[in-house]
């Protein structure tokens, strides 16, 4: 195992950060620091937690090697994703995306937010990342739309506005979304991310409509590479 850095290694880390003799500076350096590391630490955990749920093991194997109870284990993964630091990290498009599918579902009469609602969000946003590799490859609002009512039809009357919430499929999207940036080493979750996670649950609505107009996870992951790296080399 890669061994991280020592004490001295982290203190003298923090001190050159902090660019100054000032111990109150030095201070405040290290809890910025340190608070970021702990992040860092979770999702890195909560990562691989969430790969290990993906593959079907259960909670009892995973806190039997996290050495923690079952009980503990899952208070601290399986949380509302509201509630996790990495929603602090979402851009500004990927929360007009989370907000905005709650409107299609209420306009679809549906008394929840399912995957197939955050996907048909990415179209209020023309401008994202992911919205631009649907679109480029045929996905079109149209299509994602027929498919949806296809798959998923509208409700009929109007919508219990205390009833609407994320399905557990929809949570484990959000959630994953975190996994996916750091997995490509961001900082951030954009789009892009979201998009991405929508592939750790291969019965959602929204996988099955983006498989069904063609885009499976390998298109997706080879799509958004070639436009981050287009991104990258543009700086």
């Amino acid at each position: 195992m890669t061994p991280g850095p020592d004490l001295q290694q982290l203190i003298d880390t923090i001190r050159a950060d902090a660019g100054t003799d000032d111990i109150l500076d030095q201070l405040g350096t290290a809890a910025s620091t340190i608070s970021e590391l702990t992040s860092t630490s979770d999702a890195a955990l909560g990562y691989f937690v969430d790969r290990a749920r993906g593959a079907g093991k259960s909670w009892v194997e995973i806190s039997t090697v996290l050495g923690v109870s079952k009980q503990a284990a899952h208070k601290r993964f399986a949380e509302s994703w509201t509630s996790r630091p990495a929603f602090e990290h979402y851009t500004p498009r990927t929360r007009a995306v989370v907000e905005a599918a709650t409107d299609v579902a209420r306009g679809l009469n549906h008394s929840y937010v399912g995957t197939e609602h955050l996907l048909l969000a990415f179209y209020t946003q023309p401008e994202a990342l992911a919205t631009k590799v649907l679109v480029a490859h045929g996905v079109t609002e149209q299509a994602v739309s027929e498919a949806v009512n296809a798959a998923v039809p509208a409700g009929e009357g109007p919508v219990n506005e205390e009833e609407l919430g994320f399905t557990r499929r929809a949570s484990h999207v959000l959630q994953g979304a975190a996994g996916e940036a750091l997995a490509l080493g961001h900082n951030y979750v954009g789009t892009e991310h979201l998009l991405l996670a929508f592939y750790r649950d291969q019965a959602g609505v929204a996988t099955t409509v983006l498989q069904g107009l063609g885009l499976d996870e390998s298109a997706a992951w080879a799509a958004i590479r070639a436009v981050l790296n287009e991104l990258e080399k543009a700086k």
